[in-house]
């Protein structure tokens, strides 16, 4: 994919002297309609709007389609890796980028461009003015939030009152206490000196005292016994007016509370109505998600892939089930005619002696090839006949084709193994034809085109193939590695066993393109030649050999389809496809030396 720029969005996406992200251009595929399906569109983001025209080169003819991105909603496929949907109101564009990185940067680009597009952004207080952004923003403060700093104003100078109504309080009960400790030290004095004054009367009886209580002495003078009280009281204390003032400070304090309580409840059914519409809003919110979520499940766009294929799809099971069987006959039928038309050239692929499948290699993938031919060769020679998690589900002479179902966040992965036996043909001679790409269009009829795309030794290649496409599922293609090798036996008894495995790998020079979706497979034909002895003394031939075949294959669609789908075709071409091969290697090897 050919673009002006990369975003990432990074400051340097955007143009230092307007604040605006840059431009940025590039090849999308774009979803059509059912017919003509996915289209190469040059699309354009530029001023929060993305535009798109036929070709780079007509660009000056004007755009075919724009959308305005402030409001829209970009969606990642939840399958497809390179895939995104873009969505306006009822407008949706369903677009395919070259690989997930570049997904991964188109959708980085607009959601810069949407953010970069508001008044509320920080490029947009650069241009329309700081100092002018921040007093707009002040300003938008409402009423409520400003009644509600009053109100938590006043309840702060409320507590402050009751913070000084406290020390105040504190000193007069102290001031008090004082007052009521020097009137209870009088009393005790006024009745001790009474009791002295008692004990002096019975020893010296005195006259009445008629002018109060007066002690007349020996000398004629007058002497108080008990002074009056003074109106400062004790310590010089005036209590009348202590009392005042603490009944004004307890007063102050009750009905500061009561100020305090009034606000608190004011505040909490201001703070509980909030909440209530809060509550009452996210309860819409979670009603319109769900009721959206459950129109998204029952209906997509018509006329978008998501009507075709995918979880979503409107297309029923049943109806995908017989538009797939229909586009399997139609191929079937084609490859009949064109078998029947076709000229076969014989083609003389020199065949390496056995020693040289027989080495591990020294190619950068050495180990893992010898990994998996170590697996194959330990597991998928064990017998399933009764394993409970194999089911049999064809059986047809020789042939028997089990199944062991297992799904994947929702995607199909069961693994399948069939057994078969043909006469007339040996193990090396199988595997050579099934390895042996230069003859692989001959007898495979589900291959578009492929190519190697790297030879890593004698008998090891890199190969990426794509498949015909069966509507309405999506097309797929294959980068696999395919190595043979002839497994060494370990005593003379063992029969002669060759094995073929083929499994994904990575490679720079096949990466996935948004025109199909990358499967992914390990599979691998193990054959195993079995030699009756000849009469007399008679030669072996072609009647004496038989070679026993185990067949198994752990696919991974890289995509959704229904399960009943993707099973049934799986039972169905299963058999056909191994019918079909054994049929074109004992046509290619009748009458020809056996190759052991």
């Amino acid at each position: 994919m050919s673009e002006k720029s990369s975003s990432s969005g990074s400051d340097e996406d955007v143009d230092p002297e307007s604040g605006q992200p840059v431009e940025f251009g590039g090849v999308l595929s774009k979803w059509t309609n059912y017919i003509h399906g996915w289209q190469d569109r040059w699309v354009v983001l530029k001023n929060n709007t993305l535009s798109y025209y036929k070709s780079e080169d007509e660009r000056e003819y004007g755009c075919r389609g724009s959308l305005c991105l402030s409001k829209a909603v970009i969606t990642p496929h939840e399958f497809d890796e390179c895939r995104f949907d873009i969505s306006v109101n009822d407008s949706v564009w369903y677009l395919r980028a070259e690989d997930p990185e570049h997904r991964h940067q188109w959708i980085d680009s607009i959601e810069l461009h949407k953010a970069e597009s508001g008044y509320g952004s920080e490029t947009s207080l650069r241009r329309h003015g700081s100092m002018l952004s921040l007093t707009s923003a002040a300003s938008a403060l409402s009423s409520t939030s400003t009644s509600s700093f009053k109100k938590g104003h006043r309840l702060r100078e409320k507590l402050a009152e009751m913070e000084t109504f406290r020390d105040i309080l504190c000193r007069q009960v102290d001031t008090l206490q004082k007052y009521f400790d020097s009137c209870a030290d009088a009393v005790s004095k006024d009745e001790f000196q009474r009791d002295r004054v008692e004990e002096d009367e019975d020893d010296f009886p005195t006259t009445a005292r008629p002018d109060g209580e007066y002690n007349h002495n020996n000398n004629g003078s007058k002497e108080k016994l008990f002074p009056p009280a003074s109106p400062k009281g004790m310590n010089g204390i005036d209590f009348k007016g202590e009392a005042i003032t603490f009944k004004a400070t307890t007063a102050g304090i009750l009905s500061t509370l009561s100020h305090c309580i009034e606000l608190m409840v004011k505040r909490e059914d201001s703070w509980q109505k909030r909440l209530d519409k809060e509550l009452e809003k996210r309860r819409r919110v979670e009603d319109a998600y769900k009721s959206a979520m459950n129109e998204l499940k029952k209906k997509s766009h018509y006329g978008g892939p998501d009507y075709e294929e995918g979880p979503n799809s409107l297309i029923n099971e049943d109806e995908f089930f017989d538009a797939v069987e229909a586009a399997l006959d139609r191929q079937d039928k084609i490859e009949e005619q064109s078998q029947s038309e076709k000229v076969r050239i014989p083609r003389l692929t020199p065949v390496p002696p056995g020693d040289a499948y027989s080495t591990i290699g020294t190619h950068r993938f050495a180990n893992k090839v010898e990994e998996m031919v170590q697996n194959h060769m330990t597991y998928s020679l064990q017998d399933v006949g009764g394993d409970a998690n194999w089911q049999l589900v064809i059986e047809e002479g020789e042939m028997k084709v089990y199944r062991r179902e297992v799904e994947e966040n929702g995607i199909v992965l069961d693994p399948l193994k069939a057994t078969h036996a043909v006469k007339g043909v040996t193990g090396h001679e199988v595997c050579h034809y099934f390895w042996d790409t230069a003859v692989r269009l001959d007898w495979e009829t589900t291959i578009e085109n492929f190519n190697v795309v790297e030879t890593l030794s004698d008998n090891a290649v890199i190969v990426y193939q794509t498949h015909k496409r069966v509507w309405p599922a999506s097309q797929r293609d294959v980068l696999y590695l395919s190595a043979i090798r002839k497994i060494l036996a370990t005593n003379e008894n063992d029969p002669d066993t060759w094995l073929v495995c083929n499994f994904s790998v990575d490679h720079d020079n096949a990466l996935p393109t948004n025109r199909c979706v990358r499967a992914k497979i390990n599979v691998a034909m193990i054959c195993q030649t079995l030699v009756s002895p000849p009469e007399g003394d008679k030669e072996i031939s072609r009647d004496n050999i038989l070679c026993k075949i185990t067949y198994v294959a752990n696919v991974n669609p890289g995509g959704w389809a229904p399960a009943s789908v993707l099973r049934a075709v799986a039972k169905r071409e299963y058999p056909k496809f191994l019918k079909r091969f054994t049929s074109y290697v004992q046509d290619k090897t009748a009458g020809k030396p056996i190759l052991f």
